[in-house]
């Protein structure tokens, strides 16, 4: 079922994008596996057309593509992050243009939105929905660094940058004097 959907979705946003579709095209019956985690996999193949379509290919995919385990919540803050941790095998050129067309495929909201509610509300509903998602992810990191001040600067749970550095150099001057004596005893020896 949530494969299927997310097949449609694919789907729907390659209905904009014949580019994609034209890339994916020289690919048809190959299948692939995309995986992120262990609960999260679904298998697909490239139809003639160049669509997406539910393979029920029994044998080993031509590629499969590993995401993180955390690709849902990480996409919804760093999109490039899930790609750029993702992990392919298999027939490099299939993985390649897959790799390509995942990462530039756009889906036009507003468009889709326009042939609902007409282009002006459109556009302001897009406008306010970036406005709110950039108000909530300035709230998030502003609550993260209050947290991070509290932790380090009221309770002293975790040690500020200055005292790690502090720390570390430290440490390796007591390396160098431990070097230093160590070859005095050797030649003391």
């Amino acid at each position: 079922m949530l494969e299927r959907a997310a097949l449609a979705a694919l789907n729907h946003v390659l209905a904009d994008a014949a580019w994609a579709r034209d890339r994916l095209r020289p690919f048809a019956g190959q299948h692939a596996v995309v995986e992120a985690g262990p609960l999260v996999r679904f298998v697909f193949a490239v139809d003639g057309a160049g669509w997406l379509v539910p393979s029920e290919s029994p044998g080993e995919p031509a590629v499969v593509v590993a995401l993180p385990a955390d690709a849902p919540l990480r996409y919804l803050v760093d999109p490039g992050s899930v790609f750029a941790a993702a992990r392919l095998s298999g027939s490099a050129d299939f993985a390649e243009n897959l790799a390509f067309v995942f990462r530039n495929l756009r889906w036009d909201i507003e468009g889709d939105l326009a042939k609902k509610v007409g282009d002006i509300a459109a556009h302001r509903l897009v406008r306010g929905g970036k406005a709110l998602a950039a108000w909530q992810k300035d709230a998030v990191g502003r609550g993260l660094a209050n947290v991070a001040e509290f932790a380090t600067e009221e309770h002293g749970l975790l040690a500020r940058k200055d005292e790690l550095s502090g720390f570390y150099a430290a440490v390796d001057e007591l390396r160098d004097d431990l070097a230093r004596l160590e070859k005095r005893l050797a030649r003391l020896a």
